[in-house]
């Protein structure tokens, strides 16, 4: 699960984002935005775009200065802002039926 997880995460292209409900089905785990925050914290992830993913609705769910650092790492992206949340409609990353991965069955 987390290296399909971080698999996709690393498909996300600079200048845009996506939420971490979204990596999860991409990933094949539907409902498991929670275990997408856990793969985020692994150390095991040297050059992951982290500040790629956000919460639901382009929410920087970060707090303080991690926070920051994410809306400056994606302001100089070219991301843009509606006040606190990031502008989805213009750079949410759309994950392709290709990128999808299926669950296999155990």
């Amino acid at each position: 699960m987390h290296k399909r997880i971080l698999s996709v995460i690393r498909k996300i292209p600079r200048g845009k984002v996506s939420t971490y409900g979204a990596v999860a089905r991409a990933a094949g785990f539907p409902g498991a935005a929670r275990q997408v925050v856990w793969a985020l914290h692994s150390p095991k992830a040297p050059g992951l775009p982290w500040h790629r993913v956000l919460g639901a609705g382009g929410e920087i769910k970060l707090p303080g200065e991690a926070g920051f650092e994410q809306r400056m790492r994606l302001q100089s992206e070219g991301v843009a802002f509606h006040g606190k949340r990031v502008d989805m409609e213009a750079h949410e990353f759309r994950f392709s039926r290709r990128t999808i991965t299926k669950k296999r069955s155990a």
